[in-house]
């Protein structure tokens, strides 16, 4: 009976949109995390009767054919690109980014990497880094006897020193905006990879070209809702239920066959 492998992709289906929101739940509290979603798609059909053939018996044409679906796979678990919103720090070398962009990360084996996470750190070489302890491309140094650090909404970044008057120009950041953000490689850590789906990166200046701009002393939260997620999380709940009952119901039709005299 078709309908038990049919109602089998049905609750695999749902488990992995559970799965999807529940990674999603767990990263409330993340910095700049953004939602992904589960879309699914159906699978192949049976025609047991093709529409548009000729009926043999009388040559009309038949209107609508005979097709059995074979259930559901999922197509796709994408990242839903929306900005979360702004919370204040307090902290000056934390940067939000309001717009499109990703800042540029150095990994330790020279590959570059993108982030949205603005919570950057200074090394003990001065380096400006990411939490991790990844270098933030543009290599912007600050000196130990810097006195405080102002970062303008083009990215430039500025220290203050004792014995000057007038702030000194560090080094500015640049960012990195992708044609398709959704086909990036997320590796943990709220850093992405480009991928042949995502497009070469378009490195700048913040501000121009459609990038965004900089916010000292906040940092973006993330983007999932949680009312959202729970009815999402209810609807998958009873989806996996109602497949499963199609199962139990096969199963006894299947057992009254079985028990035919």
């Amino acid at each position: 009976m078709r309908a038990l492998d049919i109602a089998a992709t049905g609750m695999d289906a749902q488990q992995t949109r559970v799965e999807v929101i529940s990674n999603n739940l767990s990263n409330m509290s993340t910095t700049a995390y953004n939602a992904r979603r589960a879309d699914f798609a159906d699978l192949h059909y049976q025609q047991m009767v093709q529409p548009g053939t000729v009926n043999a018996s009388d040559g009309t044409i038949v209107p609508t054919g005979v097709q059995l679906g074979l259930g559901v796979r999922v197509a796709a678990v994408s990242m839903e690109v929306e900005q979360g919103s702004l919370r204040a720090s307090g902290n000056e070398l934390d940067v939000a980014i309001e717009g499109a962009g990703y800042l540029e990360i150095t990994l330790p084996s020279g590959l570059s990497s993108y982030t949205r996470d603005g919570a950057l750190k200074r090394n003990a070489d001065g380096l400006i880094v990411t939490a991790d302890g990844y270098e933030v491309s543009g290599a912007i140094t600050i000196p130990e006897e810097t006195r405080s650090i102002t970062i303008n909404a083009d990215g430039e970044v500025y220290g203050t020193f004792d014995d000057q008057v007038d702030p000194q120009l560090l080094g500015a950041f640049s960012l990195a905006t992708f044609v398709n953000e959704k086909g990036l490689e997320a590796i943990g850590g709220n850093l992405y990879l480009e991928t042949a789906a995502s497009g070469q990166p378009n490195l700048g200046p913040p501000g121009q070209d459609g990038r965004g701009t900089f916010r000292q002393g906040y940092l973006e939260g993330s983007s999932v809702d949680a009312v959202r997620e729970i009815s999402e999380l209810i609807a998958a709940q009873r989806g996996y239920e109602l497949n499963a009952k199609v199962i139990t119901a096969a199963d006894q039709m299947l057992g009254a066959t079985t028990q035919i005299r």
